[in-house]
C-alpha cells in the first residue's frame, strides 16, 4: 500500500516562491509514476505537472509551465514542486498522486494513491 504525506504549503506574497515536497512510502512506490494536482472550492481538481517513475519525463499544465518544477529523488522516495513566480490564482489546496500506469496520466481517476493535501495561499 502507498502512503503520501505533502509538506511545505503556506501564505507567500505575490511573486514569491515556495517548494512542496511529497514522501512517499510503499514497496514499490518508486516504480510509480507520480504527480501533483490543486484544487480549490468549487471546482475539480487540476493537473498541475506529472514526472514519470525515472524523473526522465515531466509534463506541466500551461498555466505554470515556466514557473513550477516538477522533481523527484527515488533514494529518498520524495517528490518536489518548486513553485516560482507564484500568483494568486495559484492558492489552492496542492495534492500529491502516484499511479501505477505505465505513462504520465493527466485525469485524477488514473492516480491510485493521493496524500492529504498542503494549503499554498498567494496574496496580492
Amino acid at each position: 500500500q502507498v502512503q503520501l504525506v505533502e509538506s511545505g504549503g503556506g501564505l507567500v506574497q505575490a511573486g514569491g516562491s515556495l517548494r512542496l515536497s511529497c514522501v512517499a512510502s510503499g514497496r514499490t512506490v518508486s516504480t510509480y509514476a507520480k504527480g501533483w494536482f490543486r484544487q480549490v472550492p468549487g471546482k475539480e481538481r487540476e493537473f498541475v505537472a506529472g514526472i514519470s517513475w525515472s524523473g526522465s519525463s515531466t509534463y506541466y499544465a500551461d498555466s505554470v509551465k515556466g514557473r513550477f518544477t516538477i522533481s523527484i529523488n527515488n533514494a529518498e522516495n520524495t517528490m518536489y514542486l518548486q513553485m516560482n513566480s507564484l500568483k494568486p490564482e495559484d492558492t489552492a489546496v496542492y495534492y500529491c498522486a502516484a499511479s501505477r500506469a505505465a505513462f504520465v496520466p493527466f485525469a485524477s481517476v488514473q492516480y491510485d494513491s493521493w496524500g492529504q493535501g498542503t494549503q499554498v495561499t498567494v496574496s496580492s
